[in-house]
């Protein structure tokens, strides 16, 4: 008897051409055989629009946390990189001077020529008049001692070198005391016209200065000075150069010119009093830039200045993250600094010591409260859960403070010692202003950061596992060490991890308990945030710490595994 399934003519068993064809007897499927949406389109692309739709919604859900961290947490911390490098001070302030430095070699252990003098004689000019100058000083101070007080003088004595030839001047004709002699001698007719049209009430713009015709060719050099000098009285003090007198370093552009330039062929208004001038001038009393500002101070004449203000021309500089550890940046490159000036070396030392010290106290001091609050009753594990979290409801300058008269000579604790006799009164215990100030102090501030993470994990140990090791004949200890410890171990990673992060950025506790022995790196970058203003070397220290806590990290992650870290569950 023949089977007649195995003819294929006879199967009518549904095969997979049959949807198929359903489906596009249903208008279901197009002549490509892509199934169709409701509304004739392709399906897969209905799916990926519906997708789509999705991930936009989420997105926007998410969108105010990413915005509050990008501006609360990346945008500070890309703004400290940059802080760390940037340089632009120098070049924005000194453009000419560092111009005409490109051309000198510091090894010749010679000063710079006068071209130089005369770019700082420009510059210095113009930032003592927008009070730049003080802010320069100040930077290249911290590079080099001195500086500071050396930009703060020359700023004050740069106005004298133009008055020796403004005095000539006036005393040549009382025409060069009026204001508007100058303004009709260097202004175009069109901005006189403007200017004198201009009405301060009408809430309009003073109107741009313009040059006479001719005189950029006639007089350059002052021509450029009246340039900077109207334009920075018209758009900073709002004022009309037909009111105010001229810079003296003008009258000083105006000295070179007619030294160097002949006037004879000059017609327009002042043309005596020009020529009058250019005349005169060779009977001048002069004196050399170069010689002038060695007179201001003659520490204008040390190399070692002109090449700090060299090495840090550049826009971005390395001088931070070479002080950062104990090296400076010189015109002969980077060099470390002398044994007695080296402490960020040491402080980065002390904060990793310390730091794994804390750690390491808080593992052995929360341990075991860790573990009574998940093996104790319900009750009493609340009753020393709300002990755990009670320094949290104190301040933390109370904590403190509190461990400051506690662990001073005459504080409580060695008021005790000395009342049972275990110190002398004359040999009282110091632990304070030291390392085991901070360390006691600020094992009791992150103590609960240890414990909690701690108990999330142990409270998720069945004590069934415990019992189980011990009904086949393991020990108390034989069954913690071997059972129950090693499924503690991430909630200690946890913890450990969150009290060493914590600790090495600390510095109000280590600032008001450490004394000079205890304080920790971070107290020194808070010290140029709030005190030097030293915010460069504030970031680059803060970068190098921020480092340090990522190869850390890594190296954590390496021999322990951040996967096996656990906050329970």
């Amino acid at each position: 008897m023949s089977d007649a399934t195995s003819d294929p003519n006879k199967i009518e068993a549904p095969t997979p051409d049959d949807p198929l064809a359903q489906a596009k007897a249903l208008d279901n499927v197009d002549d490509r055989g892509r199934m169709l949406a409701a509304d004739g389109t392709p399906l897969k692309r209905q799916l990926a629009k519906s997708l789509r739709i999705q991930k936009i919604r989420a997105l926007a859900l998410i969108a105010p946390l990413l915005l509050f961290v990008l501006l609360t947490f990346i945008a500070p911390i890309a703004d400290m990189l940059f802080r760390s490098v940037e340089n632009e001070i120098v070049s924005e302030t000194l453009p000419r001077t560092v111009e005409a430095l490109a051309d000198w070699d510091y090894d010749s252990g010679e000063s710079p020529g006068d071209e130089v003098y005369a770019a700082l004689y420009d510059d210095l000019f113009l930032a003592q008049e927008r009070k730049e100058h003080t802010r320069l000083g100040t930077r290249l101070n911290y590079e080099l001692t001195g500086v500071s007080s050396l930009f703060r003088r020359s700023g004050r004595g740069v106005d004298d070198i133009g008055e020796l030839y403004q005095d000539q001047f006036e005393d040549l004709n009382e025409l060069w005391e009026e204001e508007r002699t100058w303004a009709e001698l260097m202004g175009s007719d069109e901005w006189l016209a403007a200017q004198e049209a201009w009405d301060e009430e009408s809430g309009e713009p003073l109107p741009d200065f313009q040059l006479r015709e001719g005189m950029p060719t006639l007089l350059p050099e002052t021509s450029r000075q009246m340039l900077t000098f109207a334009e920075f009285i018209r758009t900073e003090d709002n004022e009309s150069p037909l009111e105010e007198e001229p810079w003296t370093r003008v009258w000083a552009a105006l000295y070179t010119d007619l030294t160097n330039k002949d006037v004879s062929g000059y017609s327009g208004p002042h043309t005596d009093l020009l020529q009058e001038a250019s005349a005169a001038v060779g009977d001048f009393e002069t004196t050399p830039i170069k010689q002038a500002f060695l007179d201001m101070d003659e520490d204008w004449g040390d190399p070692e200045v002109w090449g700090t203000i060299q090495a840090f021309s550049p826009d971005y500089t390395s001088g931070y993250f070479l002080n950062a550890v104990d090296m400076q940046k010189t015109p002969d490159g980077a060099a470390m600094r002398d044994e007695d000036e080296r402490i960020y070396g040491l402080l980065f030392k002390r904060t990793m010591f310390m730091s794994l010290v804390i750690t390491f106290s808080c593992i052995l001091l929360g341990y075991p409260v860790a573990y009574l609050l998940a093996t104790l009753p319900m009750r009493s594990a609340n009753l020393l859960m709300i002990l755990v979290l009670l320094p949290f409801w104190t301040s933390l300058l109370v904590r403190t403070s509190a461990w400051k008269v506690m662990l001073q000579s005459q504080g409580v604790i060695n008021d005790v010692l000395v009342w049972l006799g275990l110190v002398g009164d004359a040999n009282r215990l110091v632990m304070i202003n030291n390392q085991f100030g901070t360390i006691v102090a600020m094992t009791h501030i992150l103590l609960p950061f240890m414990i909690l993470p701690m108990y999330s994990v142990m409270s998720t140990i069945p004590p069934s596992y415990v019992r189980a090791a011990k009904s086949l004949g393991a020990t108390n200890v034989t069954a913690f060490r071997r059972v129950y410890f090693p499924q503690s171990v991430p909630g200690i990673g946890a913890g450990s991890i969150l009290v060493f992060i914590l600790s090495i950025g600390y510095y109000i506790t280590p600032e008001i308990v450490g004394g000079t022995t205890g304080t920790f790196i971070s107290n020194r970058i808070a010290y140029h945030i709030s005190s030097s203003l030293n915010w460069g070397l504030a970031a680059a220290l803060g970068t190098i710490l921020l480092a340090v806590v990522l190869i850390l990290y890594w190296a954590y992650d390496k021999i322990v595994g951040i996967d096996n870290v656990k906050l329970g569950g």
